[in-house]
């Protein structure tokens, strides 16, 4: 799989909202400390004879051993001194807090690719009535807090090693953003990175590149997401289709299917209503979209274009084509299916009441309120990028940046050698 992540080749695209970031987190997460729990409290036990020598088990000990320092903006720091490669069962982990869901990968390497041990998701919106107040409400982040606490644990149980956590659009607008993602630090042990728009959506195609359609000409991928969505337009693949392919542009809006919703209302009354609701949501994402359809018409207009979609939108959507009783990522993820069903049933979904959307299988309660909005973004991409199929990704960002910490490890294991190797060859001459 790819072992780079793919460069940014248009910088003029679109202003950066939030810091670019690259930092990873390298520990074993552990419980926060308690009082009493100190390096120097526990070395006074120890000299007093006390609980101090009486060390816990082997994971707890490697928790300690490697504890990370806290920034004030709420990244980690690298350790100090020498990196210390995985050895044998460790695993490697990718927590995404998105303005809907948390979700958590956690992985161990499987030659350049993965194996999937443990995966958490949980719907736990934290950007509700966030474009109204500007503000993440106390029970959102109670609800995302209770999320990371799981993830949290599963994390210590798994012996994770190396890991990511990044939180996206809902923090990045908040305006207590930065003091959640400190109380996340204090209660949890999970330092949270507030990742920019740009490498949300670099990670995004890093994540489910490999699942574009075979074909020689240009090719866009979006991701639909709670608060924003992002697309990305990529160069022709060539016969390489399992390299990373080049960034030409892309641009994030600021709205998913949870901002969008929240903004244009929940009128939904009448079939009427439903379908003004419809269209004015239509109406405000072609806006947002408008420069980068007028920057990538040319492109468009290629014989071979290619489509690929990562989000619970598009998921949902091809489930409901299949005519799934249930969900089931097998027969969704990679899947290909005519661009002219997906909007076919957009159009009944916009049509239908929220009880009425509730009652079909694969949406259910969570989804029925906010897939309408997914399926109006949809739509829009669909307008400016005419592709005659859609492929669908049940992967994205959490996978992409597994693939990064993998992909950085091995390079840092190569250098290691190459080094190892001068220094021998030094010696003997």
């Amino acid at each position: 799989m790819a072992d780079t992540l793919p460069p940014d080749e248009n910088r003029s695209a679109g202003k950066k909202r939030g810091r670019k970031s690259g930092k990873v987190a390298d520990f074993r997460y552990k419980r926060p400390s308690q009082p009493g729990n100190s390096p120097r409290a526990r070395k006074d036990r120890e000299r007093r004879g006390g609980a101090g020598r009486k060390r816990g088990n082997a994971s707890t000990q490697h928790c300690d051993s490697a504890r990370p320092q806290s920034a004030a903006n709420g990244h980690a720091r690298p350790q100090q001194g020498p990196a210390r490669h995985a050895r044998p069962g460790e695993a490697y982990a990718a927590l995404d807090l998105g303005t809907n869901n948390c979700r958590l990968l956690i992985a161990r390497p499987s030659g350049k690719d993965f194996t999937v041990i443990d995966a958490f998701s949980r719907v736990v919106k934290l950007g509700e009535d966030l474009a109204t107040s500007g503000r993440l409400s106390d029970q959102a982040m109670d609800r995302a807090l209770g999320a990371l606490s799981v993830c949290a644990d599963k994390l210590r149980r798994r012996k994770v090693r190396l890991a990511r956590s990044v939180a996206t659009e809902a923090c990045r607008r908040a305006a207590n953003g930065p003091a959640f993602i400190e109380r996340v630090h204090r209660e949890t042990g999970i330092v949270l990175d507030i990742i920019s728009a740009e490498e949300e959506a670099r990670l995004a195609v890093l994540g489910c590149h490999i699942l574009l359609e075979q074909g020689e000409g240009p090719a866009v991928i979006f991701d639909i997401g709670g608060g924003s969505t992002e697309l990305v337009l990529l160069e022709p693949s060539g016969p390489e289709a399992r390299r990373v392919p080049r960034i030409l542009d892309w641009q994030s809006v600021p709205w998913g299917v949870v901002s969008l919703t929240d903004t244009v209302g929940r009128g939904e009354n009448t079939e009427e209503a439903r379908l003004a609701r419809y269209a004015e949501m239509r109406r405000v994402v072609s806006d947002s979209f408008a420069p980068f359809a007028k920057r990538i018409a040319d492109a468009a207009t290629h014989d071979d274009i290619r489509l690929l979609g990562t989000s619970g939108t598009v998921t949902t959507l091809a489930s409901l084509h299949l005519e799934l009783p249930h969900y089931d990522r097998k027969a969704v993820d990679g899947l290909i299916v005519p661009s002219t069903s997906m909007r076919t049933i957009s159009t009944d979904l916009s049509r239908m009441s929220p009880a009425e959307r509730s009652e079909l299988p694969c949406i259910g309660h969570d989804r029925a309120d906010l897939v309408v909005a997914g399926c109006a973004i949809l739509e829009s991409i669909l307008d400016l990028w005419p592709a005659s199929r859609l492929g669908v990704a049940d992967r994205g960002i959490r996978e992409g940046i597994l693939r990064s910490l993998m992909a950085n490890e091995r390079q840092s294991e190569r250098a290691l050698r190459a080094l190892q190797e001068t220094r021998t060859g030094n010696t003997e001459s």
